[in-house]
């Protein structure tokens, strides 16, 4: 058996070139882009799309109906959700969460279902997101409030790939 599938699970993905998948992950129906790093204990969902040069960092929850842009950094223990409401064994809708270019999502943050985060918004670490977030904004705090708005956020594409590579 090949070490580098002992200790995974990737189950009908579509993963572009040059995209880095680290050991202990879980990855079922979804899609990755290209020059991408998923680090180990990452769960994703079906459906889900994930651009070209995002970096997941440890223990991060992406379940089904979460789009997340290119240039997307999420740091570790961030959870995404996809229902209001959950219940075992009833009914449930699903809300989707659209994550747009050039985002940062700070280590242990919660995104709420049904959210939009604006291109080259910021969320602080431990930041509970209950409502869409406008872009270039930096948001912290729980639930998420803004503290800048404006483009003193914007990082551009080639600094955000030059950091990728670290």
């Amino acid at each position: 058996m090949n070490d580098q599938r002992r200790f995974r699970s990737i189950f009908e993905c579509d993963i572009g070139e040059s995209t880095v998948i680290h050991d202990f992950v879980d990855l079922y129906k979804c899609k990755i882009g290209s020059n991408s790093k998923i680090d180990s204990f990452v769960y994703i969902e079906e459906d889900v799309v994930i651009g070209n040069f995002v970096k997941i960092r440890p223990f991060t929850f992406i379940p089904t109906g979460v789009t997340i842009g290119d240039y997307v950094f999420i740091g570790p223990n961030v959870t995404f959700t996809n229902d209001k409401y959950p219940k075992i064994g009833e009914e449930w809708q699903l809300l989707r969460t659209n994550v747009e270019d050039h985002v940062s999502i700070g280590a242990g943050s919660v995104i709420l279902p049904g959210i939009n985060i604006g291109k080259h918004s910021m969320i602080g670490a431990g930041t509970i997101v209950t409502k869409d977030v406008q872009p270039g904004t930096v948001v912290t705090g729980n639930p998420a409030r803004p503290r800048l708005q404006g483009k003193r956020n914007t990082i551009s594409a080639e600094k955000s790939k030059s950091k990728l590579t670290r």
